[in-house]
């Protein structure tokens, strides 16, 4: 049986990739330091994807499956000398830290006389992502192992668009292997990286340029996802299902992801009536109960989703480079920036940036925004707005970008 090593054994390694490659008749070896999950799957050696759909549900059994404590170097060196594919969804923040065994077992693997290409699919949210990986594996090879690096070893990106929502207690049901997952389950890659023969994986979609794929996810639905927990936190909901219900937040989201497709169809060159549909299939998507996604888990870690190539400022200055006024996305930058300013939601954010540098310490120092651009005046309008109080919806009337149609 072919070996699969997934690095990453959360939602997106057991919820996504791993019942993908399971269903291809790979044997999958799942990598993480959670001793509770790996003594879990080594004892059962299967674990159950629950997929939601509407008020619909069904299970299946994702088997031949293990795990190997990450920690334990030499183990993980040995994994990936036999694998014939690898994958990692760790978080972009973890990646630095597998970058030593990942090298280990690259070098293990040509010690070994394994000069069988291995490509490593890596489903993290990173524009970039396989320079960033590249870049960081070199730096613990020799030269000589650089150059098997760079003919034997794809780093292929992914996009992830599978929606995967944190699982409670009351979701496992007893069993802290079972996952929830939505139903959508493609699996574009960037088809020009791979290094051999692309594998036959269930649902992978080869594509090339996949500069357009990364966009989409980041710019359309990473970014239609974001705004919508922002604004439904500014009106205290909870779940994102309950913020994409409101009117008035529905309709902020629904054309700001529309002007986000237009921006992008002239940038790829791509039909929009189909990123029209992409937009129409997320927003209902966005709307499923059953995932109980919260509006916190969405929006956290806000730092950095409101970098320069991020969602936000990567959206608004997409839009901007076709003229397209980002007044909804502008929105969504204020609330984003005032989304953790309670001292206890526990939330990573730039709430002390605020209080150290003002709202353009933010702009300047994290968004890279120009003073006096477009962005920028926007963005201090409806921050200043939602300082004094203002009301979303009233805010959301005021936009003719979002109401013109």
């Amino acid at each position: 049986m072919k070996k699969a090593v997934m690095y990453g054994a959360g939602n997106i390694g057991r919820g996504f990739i791993g019942q993908l490659l399971s269903q291809s008749g790979y044997e999958v070896v799942f990598i993480d330091v959670n001793t509770e999950i790996l003594e879990k799957l080594n004892n059962d050696g299967e674990y159950p994807v629950r997929i939601l759909s509407g008020n619909l549900s069904k299970e299946i059994t994702v088997k031949n499956v293990r795990g190997v404590n990450g920690t334990d170097i030499e183990k993980v060196a040995a994994e990936i000398a036999t694998a014939d594919i690898m994958a990692t969804a760790v978080g972009v923040n973890v990646l630095p830290r597998i970058v030593k065994p990942i090298s280990e077992g690259l070098k293990k693997r040509w010690q070994l006389g394994n000069m069988q290409p291995l490509n490593i699919i890596i489903c993290e949210n990173l524009m970039d992502a396989n320079h960033y990986l590249s870049d960081l594996i070199k730096k613990e090879l020799s030269e000589d192992e650089k150059s098997s690096f760079e003919n034997l070893i794809g780093l292929v990106e992914a996009s992830i668009g599978r929606m995967v929502p944190v699982m409670t207690p009351e979701m496992q049901e007893g069993n802290i292997l079972r996952i929830c997952v939505e139903e959508y389950s493609q699996l574009p890659v960037d088809k020009e990286a791979f290094k051999g023969e692309i594998p036959i994986i269930k649902n992978l979609l080869p594509y090339s340029p996949f500069s357009f794929y990364i966009q989409r996810k980041l710019f359309i639905h990473n970014m239609g996802h974001a705004l919508t927990a922002y604004l439904g936190k500014q009106k205290g909901y909870t779940y994102i299902w309950e913020a994409i219900k409101d009117p008035y937040i529905k309709l902020a989201v629904f054309r700001t992801m529309q002007d986000v497709a237009i921006a992008m169809s002239k940038e790829h060159g791509i039909d929009l009536v189909v990123l029209l549909e992409h937009v129409d299939d997320l927003i209902y998507r966005f709307g499923n109960k059953q995932l109980g996604d919260t509006v916190n888990r969405v929006g956290n870690d806000t730092k950095r989703k409101l970098l320069p190539k991020d969602r936000l400022i990567g959206a608004a200055n997409l839009c901007m480079k076709y003229s397209i006024n980002p007044a909804g996305i502008c929105l969504g930058i204020a609330a984003a920036i005032i989304f953790d300013k309670d001292p206890g939601s526990g939330l990573a954010g730039v709430w002390k940036i605020i209080d150290e540098k003002g709202y353009e310490g933010v702009l300047e120092g994290i968004c890279g925004l120009e003073k006096g651009g477009l962005v920028w005046e926007i963005v201090m309008e409806y921050s200043k707005r939602l300082a004094a109080g203002d009301k979303i919806e009233d805010i959301i009337e005021s936009i003719p970008e979002i109401k013109r149609r």
